[in-house]
């Protein structure tokens, strides 16, 4: 039957033992034999096809959809916390080594009225509002009811902003529902060649494109909504305007990942039944292997693209073009420049150089590359090893750009990194869920395991492929939505194949979910719950485990409180024994015992400087390093 007849010659015995032997079930979606012709993939443009024309796409997937996957999942969650172990332990240390132990406290006391300017402005015009009123009764200061308004429109503007994300990432969505029936419409043969590979690649593109405009946009509109939020403090300011960037930044990034892991493919409905969007758009379906090759081309395509033109070409090309443009500006040709460099002095050039605006950007570009390689690492296991090179040569292109593009920062101290670290912290919590959810629900690793030790006769995966296939009567396709060449295949299809758990047409309850589809949809909760537990479980361990504080620092610390408490002691020591001698001095009426001199107290200066020098005094019986601040 069909135009398979001849590959009979095939030697059968030896592919049904590699097949039986290969756990992969790809390779029986590449065995010829099985003449299985599946459903069209888009109404009328679309003809039926063959499952074996799926062979490659099969393949691919199998190098990311295995049972390794699991395991290199919770390897990741791991890491994440051992990254994040590992970084307090070092922040630790710097603080030590600066002398920043105490910072947080003293930078209050400090700075407690050290206000930003606009605030002031702000405070001012309510001052002279309520002095016109009433007379001056206590301090004003700015409440939530002044910032009502603003309040309101930021939300509006943040929904807004993150509503425009979703609309862009449906354009794309019927960009390759429409190019996948124009090119199947097509009588250009070039264009009927590998036509998913076309339409996954080139939607990567334009998403990415989107992503990279979107961004520059969301961090002008996000520094104008924090202005009118009118913060406090700069620290205040600077946390709320990363807040809101990252927000924007992030559901921009990852919008078109999240649906083509958890919602393509999931809301199609099937052959007869389909679902439809704007008139006649039919919502796209996965792949019979899945939607984890797609989303690990579009993981693939975003992530490079976003280091190697966003991180990459933009810092390299953005500040010489605005160095370009401040030359254009002036007066001087090249060569009066160049003598009047050689007049300058070393301050005035790096005047001339481009304005620090800080390091929000760079922390930004970290953050958003640490989600891709803790959130979505089932999908894409490569993600780490493309991160580790984009590090090490954005460290030398930052190091250019700080040395010879920017001026030079202003020193400030600060105790943590702030914000981010609470970023970073809830990423890699959030990376746990995801993973299982991807493992669970995207890829094919569930209904594997059900179907091994639930359905298979002999314990094997022989039989997987067909066991997830329903059947469908192409006579009760809708009218217009049947394949206008139906012949396509060289003979006529009476019954197609689609990728479900339904019913049969034959049974009492055609085409509705079958029992298989509820088994499935219950391991795969089920190992959410496990999974995420468990892996949870293991990383609060590791949590548990690791000081935060390394020994050697924790000891040194330690030993500077004992000469603290040593040094006061001394301290009130000397201050009784010098009020003793005065109270003896004044009861002592005799002429030899005035002309005597008291004891003088050792002053807290001397006593302090003592104190200090032990404190840095290398012991001899703890060979732990000390740090001479």
């Amino acid at each position: 039957m069909g135009p398979f007849e001849g590959l009979r010659k095939v030697d059968r015995f030896a592919f049904d033992e590699l097949v039986f032997l290969c756990p992969s079930v790809s390779m029986e979606i590449c065995d010829p034999r099985n003449n299985i012709t599946m459903c069209p993939l888009c109404d009328q443009a679309c003809s039926y096809w063959k499952l074996v024309s799926a062979c490659g796409t099969a393949r691919a997937s199998h190098l990311f959809d295995n049972p390794a996957t699991v395991f290199f999942s919770i390897f990741m969650a791991l890491w994440a916390v051992l990254f994040m172990e590992h970084w307090k332990r070092r922040q630790m240390r710097l603080n030590y080594v600066w002398d920043l132990t105490g910072f947080g406290e003293e930078e209050q006391e400090e700075h407690k009225d050290d206000n930003r300017a606009e605030y002031e402005f702000q405070v001012m015009k309510k001052t002279m509002k309520q002095e016109q009123s009433s007379p001056k009764s206590e301090k004003v200061k700015l409440t939530c009811t002044d910032r009502m308004p603003a309040y309101l429109t930021i939300v509006l503007m943040m929904v807004f902003m993150i509503l425009v994300t979703f609309a862009m990432v449906f354009g794309v969505i019927l960009y390759r529902i429409s190019i996948k029936a124009a090119l199947h419409m097509s009588t250009y043969s070039a264009a009927q060649f590998n036509i998913r590979a076309t339409v996954k690649t080139t939607a990567a593109i334009i998403n990415l494109i989107i992503i990279i405009i979107l961004d520059e946009i969301y961090a002008a509109i996000a520094r104008w909504l924090t202005k009118l939020e009118v913060p406090k403090t700069d620290k205040s300011f600077e946390e709320r305007l990363i807040f809101k960037t990252f927000i924007l930044k992030f559901v921009n990034a990852f919008t078109p990942i999240v649906y083509l892991a958890f919602f393509r493919g999931r809301l199609v409905g099937r052959p007869g039944s389909y679902l439809y969007v704007i008139g006649s758009y039919r919502m796209e379906e996965c792949a019979h292997a899945g939607c984890l090759m797609e989303l690990c081309i579009q993981l693939c395509i975003t992530m490079l693209g976003k280091q190697l033109i966003q991180n990459n070409l933009f810092e390299i090309g953005m500040p010489k073009l605005k160095k370009l443009l401040r030359r254009r500006k002036s007066e001087l040709d090249s060569k009066q420049e160049e003598e009047l460099n050689k007049t300058l002095q070393r301050h005035e050039k790096d005047h001339n150089l481009g304005p620090f605006v800080g390091l929000s950007p760079e922390y930004m570009e970290m953050i958003i590359q640490f989600g891709m390689v803790t959130l979505f690492v089932a999908s894409f296991p490569l993600a780490p090893l493309f991160a580790l090179l984009n590090n090490i040569i954005e460290i030398r292109l930052d190091a250019k750009k700080f040395v010879m593009e920017l001026r030079r920062p202003i020193a400030a101290k600060a105790k943590d990194i702030g914000i981010w670290y609470n970023l970073l912290r809830g990423l890699s919590k959030v990376a746990v869920i995801v993973n299982a959810f991807v493992i669970s629900f995207t890829s094919d690793f569930i209904p594997r395991l059900v179907y091994q030790y639930m359905y298979s006769l002999d314990g094997t995966m022989h039989g997987f492929v067909n066991h997830t296939l329903s059947y469908f009567n192409v006579s009760d396709f809708q009218p217009g939505t049947d394949p206008l060449q139906p012949m396509h295949l060289g003979y006529k299809v009476e019954i197609c194949r689609y990728k479900d758990y339904r019913e049969p047409p034959s049974s009492s309850s055609q085409y509705e979910l079958s029992k298989e589809f509820w088994a499935v949809l219950a391991a795969r909760l089920a190992f959410v719950v496990v999974f995420q537990n468990v892996v949870m479980l293991m990383s609060d361990f590791v949590d548990w485990l690791i000081p935060d504080i390394p020994k050697d620092i924790s000891l040194q610390m330690h030993k500077e409180k004992i000469l603290m408490v040593e040094l006061f002691m001394k301290e009130e020591q000397g201050k009784r024994l010098a009020a003793r001698d005065n109270h003896n001095q004044d009861n002592c009426n005799s002429p030899s015992s005035a002309t005597q001199t008291p004891p003088q107290p050792r002053s807290r200066t001397a006593t302090h400087a003592v104190g200090w020098e032990n404190k840095h005094k290398q012991p001899e019986e703890n060979p732990a390093p000390i740090y001479k601040l």
